[in-house]
């Protein structure tokens, strides 16, 4: 195989979507091409910092799917795939992954290789809220290989490899091929020095016997993802100077560079403590003819209060999508929500109550708009026979405040950058 020709068919691709398509251009150009085994690499890869590629897989490529794969890969990486899995299973995550980026290609107008995953239900959706609409068997394979990311480790709840049976045993299991250094002899050793520059060279010769780069630590993964949204930055504004970034990628990059992480994550994590599930050892009934007592599972219901500041200084549309957040949250646990708009006191019309199985929502009009006091919301929850587990409050922090923090858990969603004297100040933007 002519490995030069197949370089220059890369770069031919990548050319072209510098000058018809920068912004997308730009974001391939930062990732160096380095051919990869196809012993771990049948298709495409990227581990965030190298675009690793099959020889095989791209001499059968047309030059649009070319494009498109290439693409493919720098959006992994703008987008910071590497960096958001979380406690998420790594085969789940990247299915998610492909299924968010390949309907952003599609809508820019590149043309995909066959067989690639598209799905018009998730279109529009990212790969945090995909993920969970993919079935736990679903074995469907993606069109890359994202090799930023460590493979699950069974004890964590990850898929368990060690026991398919698919795979081969000790005693079937083929040897690895030797690579050049052993067939002549010499000690093997580490790929990263086999220049002796330190830069990870592969060789054709040795039969695809090199291992695939490390997966990224946490402190990697943090520094590239920064690196990452500095490109993209930098890259949709030299695509919009030559006017040639489209309206989609526009909001695409908007969205993404927006400082409004890690509220959402935030309040998952506050709300979702609350949900305590306890043992009870309440004697049960001894007409069951055992009369010995074991512990049982009992779930608290989570009685939670959220405080909307509608002094004005808070927008409607920001509300709603602060509502639309406790929401989802709320279809994770068993969460009775009671919702009160205040500005200098309690609006008409107000404490409005949503049991675990109702959606949280706001009235079409809701009068406001004077001084925020924050101590009706307070005053109203001493008054009530049971205390609320949480109290979520949404303000730019400008009011009255209570003298002293209740004995509840209390978390300021602000809007700006007032500062609170006690709970837990959360950035809302």
């Amino acid at each position: 195989m002519d490995i030069d020709a197949i370089e220059k068919k890369i770069v031919t691709a990548r050319t072209k979507l510098i000058l018809d398509k920068p912004f997308l251009g730009a974001l391939v150009l930062r990732l160096p091409l380095q051919q990869a085994s196809p012993e771990w690499c049948p298709t495409t890869g990227t581990d965030a910092r190298k675009f690793y590629y099959n020889p095989d897989y791209i001499e059968a490529l047309r030059p649009h799917e070319m494009q498109f794969v290439l693409a493919h890969e720098a959006l992994h990486c703008a987008l910071s795939h590497f960096a958001r899995r979380e406690h998420r299973i790594k085969h789940r995550w990247d299915l998610a992954c492909d299924y968010a980026i390949n309907p952003i290609l599609l809508a820019d107008g590149l043309i995909p290789p066959p067989n690639v995953m598209v799905l018009k239900q998730y279109q529009g959706m990212s790969a945090e809220a995909i993920y969970p609409l993919i079935a736990d068997n679903d074995q469907s394979t993606t069109m890359d290989q994202h090799l930023y990311d460590k493979e699950d480790d069974p004890k964590e709840g990850g898929q368990d490899q060690k026991d398919n049976p698919l795979d081969p045993t000790p005693e079937n299991k083929p040897l690895p091929k030797k690579n050049k250094a052993e067939a002549n002899g010499k000690k093997d050793t580490d790929p990263k020095d086999q220049n002796g520059s330190g830069k990870q060279e592969f060789d054709a010769s040795a039969g695809g016997s090199i291992a695939p780069p490390p997966p990224l630590d946490q402190a990697e993964a943090e520094a590239l993802s920064i690196q990452w949204q500095q490109r993209m930055a930098g890259a949709a504004q030299q695509a919009e100077q030559a006017g040639k970034l489209s309206g989609m990628m526009k909001r695409l990059v908007e969205i993404l560079l927006q400082p409004r992480l890690p509220w959402r994550a935030l309040l998952s994590r506050y709300m979702s403590s609350m949900a305590r599930d306890d043992y009870s050892y309440l004697r049960p009934s001894t007409r069951r003819g055992n009369p010995a007592i074991f512990p049982s599972l009992k779930s608290n219901e989570v009685n939670v209060l959220v405080g909307l500041d509608v002094s004005g200084s808070v927008s409607d549309k920001e509300l709603n999508d602060c509502l639309s957040e406790i929401n989802a949250i709320k279809g994770q646990m068993r969460a009775r929500v009671t919702l009160i708009a205040c500005d200098a006191e309690i609006i008409t019309g107000f404490p409005l109550i949503f049991e675990p199985w109702e959606e949280a929502s706001l009235p079409e009009e809701m009068k406001g708009g004077g001084t925020t006091d924050f101590r009706p919301v307070f005053d109203w929850a001493k008054q009530q026979d049971k205390l609320p587990d949480i109290l979520v409050y949404f303000t730019d922090t400008h009011g009255y405040f209570p003298n002293y923090a209740p004995s509840y858990e209390v978390i300021w969603l602000v809007k700006g950058k007032g500062q609170v004297p006690w709970g837990q100040r959360v950035q809302l933007n």
